[in-house]
């Protein structure tokens, strides 16, 4: 038996264990069960190995040898373009879709997360090599921990607050608190979304959080969310029922006016606050920093 066969073997074990820790199905549903998790199972697999045998190369010195690693970041690059492409055309058929910026997040999610596997296999293999198996073990954990801190991003109650407002119709506008939303003339359309709709106010804590949740995406993402976990009252070609978030220019609050078929005020506000801050999306003016020079000087 060769002296890098049991580190190579628990170098990718390793890794693709770190890859299933990071793959979850939720309310979302995505990936699919079963078949779209084989998929992204089989390739942590393969970003466990070449993180693993990069290892070896290293410890002889091998350094041409781990300049496929580079090859492999193209070829994981895929990995989003795959992942864009398969949401892009699954999204017009949804009822509420999610929208191109919440797309892109979860592409570029799938593709870092298989750069967490090759770092994983990598520092725990060398670990191995250098001390032995039990540093090998702690440096695989803490790898894990920080791979679990890497891969949850920010969740939108951090940035905003939450207050359920029931919506309400002055003449043919319907309104969240004061915040326009639409126009629906006919009285037995308006019955059903007084009947069926809930509204909520995202109130920004700072500047940062107005200009982040002004983004489209964002609150696409937040309409879908909604109704994918508590159902949606709607079908295609009824366009009064469609669920919309609208902006109170003033003061950057976001009005939410869903038609969920679960009327469940407490979990909605769970629901909407547990949105993923979308990367694209996040907008920080308040630390941009005056210039001194330039051409405005």
């Amino acid at each position: 038996m060769n002296e890098y066969t049991l580190p190579i073997i628990f170098g990718v074990a390793v890794g693709t264990l770190s890859r299933l820790f990071m793959l979850r199905t939720d309310y979302r549903q995505y990936p699919t069960y079963l078949h779209g998790k084989i998929i992204h199972v089989a390739l942590g697999f393969i970003a466990a190995g070449l993180g693993t045998v990069a290892g070896p190369a290293i410890m002889e010195e091998d350094f041409t040898a781990i300049t496929f690693l580079t090859l492999a970041a193209s070829q994981f690059r895929e990995v989003r373009n795959m992942e864009r492409n398969t949401l892009t055309e699954l999204d017009s058929y949804e009822l509420v879709s999610r929208g191109k910026t919440y797309i892109e997040g979860v592409a570029i999610a799938f593709e870092s997360r298989n750069y967490l596997v090759i770092f994983t296999s990598l520092v725990s293999t060398l670990s191995y090599l250098i001390f032995n198996i039990w540093v090998g073990i702690v440096v695989a954990f803490v790898a894990l921990i920080i791979s679990k801190r890497l891969m949850s991003g920010g969740k939108l109650k951090s940035i905003v607050e939450i207050e359920y407002v029931e919506p309400r119709f002055d003449g043919a506008g319907l309104y969240v608190d004061n915040i326009y939303i639409m126009n629906i003339g006919l009285p037995e359309r308006q019955k059903e979304v007084l009947r069926y709709g809930m509204g909520f106010i995202l109130k920004p804590k700072n500047m940062n959080a107005r200009s982040t949740i002004a983004n489209l995406g964002q609150r696409q993402a937040v309409l879908h969310d909604v109704s994918t976990a508590l159902g949606v009252y709607r079908d295609s070609g009824t366009p009064a029922l469609v669920p919309l978030a609208k902006r109170d220019l003033d003061d950057g609050r976001i009005g939410i006016f869903v038609l969920p078929q679960e009327r469940d005020i407490e979990r909605a506000i769970t629901i909407i606050g547990d949105v993923p801050m979308l990367e694209n999306a996040i907008r920080m003016p308040s630390e941009k920093k005056s210039s001194k020079g330039g051409l405005g000087k």
